[in-house]
C-alpha cells in the first residue's frame, strides 16, 4: 500500500482596511494571511458490523429532601425500542406535576401531564420584590 500525501499552501499578504468609526477618525482591520491544513490521504478500511446488544433497561430513583424542599422522582423501563416511564416532582406552590411518558417506533413520543391541586405549604415561599426595570435608549445608526 502507498500514502499519498498531498500539501496545499496559500501564499497571501496580510493587509489592512480603513473602516469608518465616526468622529474618532480611521481605524484599520488587519486581515492576516490564511494557512490551511495539509490533506493527507490513506487508505480506506473496511467496516464490519459488529452485533448490538438489545436493549433492555429498567431503573428508578427519588429524592427527599426536606430541608430544600427538593421532593422528586422518577422510574423508566425500557425493552427493545419501546421505552415507558414516569416522573414526578412538587412544584414550588406545593403542587405536584406527574408526567407519564411512552416512546416507540410506530408512535413517536408521547407524554400526558397531571398536576394536583396546591398544598398549604407549612413555610410558605417568600415573596421577592423587584426593582422597575429601566430601558436605556436603543442606538441606531452612525452619527
Amino acid at each position: 500500500m502507498k500514502f499519498f500525501l498531498a500539501v496545499l499552501v496559500i501564499a497571501s499578504v496580510a493587509y489592512a482596511i480603513p473602516i469608518d468609526v465616526g468622529h474618532y477618525g480611521p481605524a484599520y482591520a488587519i486581515h492576516a494571511p490564511v494557512v490551511h491544513a495539509p490533506l493527507i490521504h490513506a487508505p480506506v478500511h473496511k467496516v464490519v458490523a459488529e452485533p448490538v446488544a438489545y436493549p433492555k433497561y429498567s431503573f428508578n430513583y427519588g429524592i427527599k429532601d426536606p430541608h430544600t424542599g427538593d421532593i422528586k422522582s422518577q422510574a423508566e423501563e425500557r425493552d427493545g425500542d419501546v421505552v415507558k416511564g414516569q416522573y414526578s416532582l412538587v412544584e414550588p406552590d406545593g403542587s405536584v406535576r406527574t408526567v407519564d411518558y411512552t416512546a416507540d417506533d410506530h408512535n413517536g413520543f408521547n407524554a400526558v401531564v397531571h398536576k394536583s391541586a396546591p398544598k398549604i405549604l407549612a413555610h410558605p415561599a417568600p415573596v421577592i420584590a423587584h426593582a422597575p426595570l429601566v430601558h436605556a435608549p436603543l442606538y441606531h445608526g452612525y452619527h
